[in-house]
């Protein structure tokens, strides 16, 4: 099956945003992923840290870490979930040269119950560069799918792939191509209020936030896409969670003389 591709460039918003920080563990070095566990938030580190998640509470203080023994952490990115289950995609691919990307299932009590692989139909060159459309770091969960945004570095676009949320083997084929004009580091979508957000940064290492609204109402076609600048300075930010229609909760990897944050941003009307 193929797929028309549409092009969304985004509406550029100055309106008022604010946020507020929270230092976390100095365990939690390059959180890259955010959700809810219970009353706290679950998150995990990128590359360079075993197959675990770390589990906090709303002060930013540790709670617990599960570790994963039979599991491998290539390159994390993000965490989605639904109801039921955790999806952890261990999908960054910063050189283009991965053959094999993976989703791991994880069920509410943060046991391993599957490995979704992936792989892009488009890809046939796998050989080590900087500039490639084949990487990605955000995901987020859509009814009974999964999408997966690229970090595309020839375009500073991104392509949308969906795919299911059972164990399996899929080729990802885009469904549509956002104009984003940065490379998205971060996903979320909440169903109730039909709302997808993203963050991404530029290679001027400028973060933005973006805000997708009537998503699934307006169809692959036709997205309502705005963007805001986040005026953070020296950051590095790759989680999004969705609190409300107007506050959402980021988190920053560790940089230079400064702890990984928990940020709570806020979208004026």
């Amino acid at each position: 099956m193929r797929y028309l591709l549409f092009l969304v460039s985004p509406f550029f918003c100055f309106a008022q945003v604010t946020f507020t920080t929270l230092d976390l563990s100095d365990e939690i070095e390059e959180t890259s992923g955010l959700e809810r566990y219970g009353v706290n938030f679950i998150t995990h580190n990128d590359s360079g840290d075993k197959a675990r998640v770390y589990v906090f509470d709303s002060k930013g203080k540790m709670i617990k870490n599960v570790r994963f023994y039979g599991l491998k952490s290539k390159d994390w990115e993000d965490i989605a979930a639904d109801q039921h289950h955790y999806y952890i995609a261990d999908t960054g691919n910063n050189l283009g040269n991965r053959e094999q990307l993976t989703v791991h299932i994880l069920n509410t009590s943060l046991d391993f119950e599957g490995t979704i692989h992936l792989e892009y139909e488009a890809q046939k060159d796998f050989t080590a560069r900087n500039i490639h459309p084949f990487d990605a770091e955000a995901l987020t969960v859509y009814g009974d799918a999964l999408l997966l945004f690229s970090k595309n570095r020839e375009t500073q676009q991104s392509e949308i792939y969906t795919f299911p949320k059972t164990a399996g083997n899929y080729s990802l084929i885009p469904q549509a191509v956002l104009d984003v004009q940065s490379l998205i580091t971060a996903a979320d979508y909440n169903p109730e209020l039909d709302l997808l957000v993203l963050t991404g940064y530029n290679f001027q290492g400028e973060q933005f936030f973006y805000t997708v609204t009537d998503f699934k109402k307006r169809g692959w076609a036709s997205f309502d896409l705005t963007k805001y600048p986040i005026p953070i300075g020296r950051a590095q930010i790759e989680a999004v969670k969705i609190v409300d229609k107007n506050n959402f909760l980021l988190t920053s990897e560790k940089v230079k003389n400064q702890f990984a944050r928990l940020i709570h941003l806020t979208v004026e009307d």
